[in-house]
């Protein structure tokens, strides 16, 4: 268990710092769009305070740390010019770069979850309705 616990943090340090990576590759001016807007979202998600499925559902609560965040990053990795990936390594490597909660994401996350749990209300009261 001890084991899976240190392997566990490595992996989300080895996330941290490829999201610091897309942070420095959203700033260059030559990347387009498609990829500043996918970077936007991974970034986004990675520094909401509220998760998708939240951490204190066992087990599955890390799945959006451990399996959704990578996929995202690895997709929005795959959108970017090895030249504009290099140099946003070597700006990470050298930052001491903190980068904040993201409440907008919160928010939206809020959101969906409202919109779900609303969604699922209003089929359950249709099913009783009849």
């Amino acid at each position: 268990m001890i084991e899976f616990i240190k392997q566990t943090k490595e992996a989300l340090l080895i996330i941290k710092n490829k999201v610091k990576i897309l942070y420095y590759a959203y700033k260059n001016p030559k990347l387009s769009i498609l990829p500043k807007l996918l970077i936007l979202i991974t970034i986004g998600y990675a520094l909401s305070p509220i998760d998708l499925i939240p951490d204190f559902i066992p087990i599955l609560g890390y799945i959006d740390d451990l399996i959704i965040l990578p996929i995202l990053i690895t997709i929005s990795l795959k959108l970017i010019p090895q030249n504009i990936i290099n140099q946003s390594i070597v700006e990470a490597n050298q930052s001491n770069l903190k980068l904040p909660k993201n409440w907008i994401a919160a928010s939206i996350i809020i959101c969906i979850w409202i919109s779900v749990f609303c969604l699922i209300s209003w089929k359950i009261f249709q099913l009783n309705k009849k």
